[in-house]
């Protein structure tokens, strides 16, 4: 091959693969950035006293069918176990349990505080939103949505 005929198709063709390389390299760090921000979620952090808490809890008590709105709820009676899961007390015969949607980051450090707004109603209802306010400053630190209530309840009590 001459050196007129490396001008005339050597540019021309080596330009173009190289194009090709550039991009193709861009397209997989993009691909890159993009399945690293895919991961899932942490899995909850659950101290051990607040495990105990939770199967004390539920102890002796069977799960019923999931239930949309909390019948009457009482703030008192709320119990945070995680940052995805809350338990209601109704009494010593009933508990519901609430997983939180997006997680309520911090919840269960203990200097946070869940706080919800009901419009309408005075139930507390899956797809309610419930924001995390630092109670030292009282700040907004992130937002919630519950979940359905899974109702506990003793064997033999309705």
């Amino acid at each position: 091959m001459n050196a007129s005929a490396l001008d005339r198709f050597g540019a021309a063709y080596w330009m173009p693969l190289k194009e090709v390389k550039m991009r193709m390299i861009s397209v997989l760090m993009a691909g890159a950035v993009l399945a690293s921000c895919t991961t899932g979620p942490p899995a909850p952090t659950r101290t051990a006293q607040k495990q105990q808490e939770f199967q004390q809890l539920l102890n002796g008590k069977i799960a019923g069918a999931p239930v949309s709105c909390l019948p009457h709820y009482r703030s008192g009676d709320m119990r945070v176990i995680d940052d995805d899961t809350i338990a209601f007390k109704d009494g010593s015969s009933r508990v519901y349990v609430a997983h939180m949607q997006g997680g309520c980051s911090n919840l269960g450090s203990g200097s946070y505080a869940l706080v919800t707004r009901q419009y309408g109603s005075a139930d507390l209802c899956r797809g309610d939103i419930a924001h995390v306010v630092d109670t030292l400053n009282g700040f907004t630190v992130g937002s919630c949505v519950f979940g359905d209530f899974v109702p506990y309840v003793r064997p033999g009590r309705g």
